[in-house]
Parts: structure tokens; C-alpha cells; sequence
């Protein structure tokens, strides 16, 4: 199966470094949900996030679908990115090396 990248920004920059809004924290919490989802579904291999509270914080999740655009409708479908509180960049992805973590 296909995998594919996503690269997740937030809009607002100063967001990490100043802390969401009521709108976005609830955003945040519907979209730690969602990602939870996907994992179960196995829809998801990773995800996470950087580990800087400035403008260069992102996360990185590693999704699997069949096609680009079943890819890109997970995307769409994240409460956050649908709410505006997250950008996403999506782009095809092959793995060529993995190790379980242990």
C-alpha cells in the first residue's frame, strides 16, 4: 500500500510558543483523537512533533492509503486542519529503510 507524508504547521505561528485559544486547544484535543483513530484503523504508521516552541515547530505523520487522494481526504479530515488551526503538506512517500523501535 502507498504511504505518504504529512507535514502538519500550525497557522498561527506563535502558537506553540504562546499556547492555543479555547477554539484551538479544543481543536487540538479533536485532532489527538483523530489521529488515535487513524492509528487503529491503520491508516497511520507514526506521528509526532518537533520539539521546539517557535515558529519551526511542525509535526510529521506517515500515513498509508490506497491513492494520493484518499491520502489527502484523511488530511482534509483532521478537526484541526479542517478548523484551520493546522496546515497540511502532503506528499507521496517511499520507505526504504525501517526499524521497529524496541
Amino acid at each position: 500500500m502507498p504511504h505518504f507524508l504529512l507535514r502538519l504547521d500550525p497557522v498561527r505561528p506563535d502558537l506553540p510558543a504562546t499556547g492555543p485559544t479555547q477554539a484551538e486547544a479544543e481543536a487540538i484535543v479533536a485532532h489527538l483523537g483523530y489521529v488515535q483513530r487513524l492509528l487503529e484503523q491503520g491508516a497511520l504508521l507514526m506521528a509526532g512533533r518537533s520539539q521546539v516552541l517557535e515558529r519551526e515547530a511542525f509535526a510529521l505523520m506517515l500515513l498509508q492509503a490506497d491513492t494520493e487522494t484518499q491520502a489527502r481526504a484523511l488530511m482534509q479530515a483532521d478537526p484541526a486542519v479542517a478548523q484551520g488551526v493546522l496546515s497540511g503538506d502532503l506528499h507521496p512517500f517511499q520507505i526504504t529503510q525501517w526499524r521497529p523501535l524496541s
